[in-house]
């Protein structure tokens, strides 16, 4: 049969990507990126840079093989897995903010707010607001700080992985710097100070909220089933809040890759 262009031209393509240079930090315990040149037009007739990174800086996507041993890497993606329908949920106009909790009554809430539905398969874009504290924030709003970015934002309790996998759920996105709360990770015993100021908050001491079975579960308990997540989304997503839309995550096609550096774009109707 005749082949058949694909008309584009009513077609915005919105970048949720953060900048990654060398100011780019990685997460808690990872190392943040060197770049140098090894090759200059001037002497050599051709640039050529070095570049030295762990994987966890940046907009990156979280590979199953992340947290489970022989589990999917990278490379082993399809592609028609990593773009998809899907929804961007505004948690920030809720007014969720700094160390708090969301659950799935918050999603359900902005389901019947907006009148959309996540249906099964969807990507899920979650806006917490916290991109613009993203050290290089590029785009819109922009008020660096890298401590309330990494050690602040909100996230989840054991409660919202069933209520995840319930709703058969494709994948995450999210404009922080974890899916998981930071208090629920390494940051809980890097930095103390601010731990107890979470548990102030949250009224009751983060040991009951989070217990040493839970570290981590929307990686642990997400992952075994195909729901991984990107992490440092930002970009231009204000302009793509609540709203169902095609996304897309583009990593290198890395074989072996716990996780890659990525683009998210959303792709909407002009």
């Amino acid at each position: 049969m005749p082949f058949s262009p694909i008309d584009l031209s009513h077609v915005r393509v919105l970048d949720l990507s953060q900048n990654w240079d060398i100011h780019t930090p990685g997460f808690a315990t990872y190392e943040g990126p060197t770049v140098k040149w090894i090759k200059r037009v001037a002497f050599d007739k051709v640039g050529g840079q070095h570049i030295s990174s762990t994987l966890h800086v940046g907009t990156h996507l979280d590979a199953p093989l992340h947290f489970i041993t022989n589990g999917q890497d990278i490379g082993s993606i399809p592609l028609d897995k990593l773009v998809g329908p899907g929804v961007v949920v505004d948690l920030e106009a809720m007014g969720i903010g700094d160390y708090d909790i969301y659950t799935s009554a918050h999603f359900e809430e902005w389901e019947r707010k907006t009148g959309l539905r996540i249906e099964p398969g969807d990507i899920v874009v979650v806006h917490t607001g916290y991109h613009k504290y993203y050290p290089s924030n590029w785009y819109g709003e922009s008020q660096p700080d890298e401590t309330r970015y990494f050690v602040k934002h909100p996230g989840p309790t054991r409660e919202f992985v069933q209520w995840v996998l319930d709703r058969k759920i494709s994948w995450f996105a999210i404009d922080a710097g974890s899916m998981d709360h930071p208090m629920n990770t390494v940051i809980r015993k890097i930095r103390p100070d601010l731990a107890a100021k979470c548990a102030e908050k949250l009224g009751r001491p983060l040991e009951e909220i989070w217990p040493d079975e839970d570290l981590q579960l929307m990686h642990y308990d997400l992952f075994p089933h195909g729901v991984f997540h990107v992490e440092n989304a930002g970009g231009m997503i204000d302009e793509v809040l609540d709203q169902r839309l095609w996304i897309g995550c583009f990593p290198w096609k890395f074989n072996g890759g716990e996780a890659a550096f990525c683009r998210l774009v959303a792709f909407v109707g002009k």
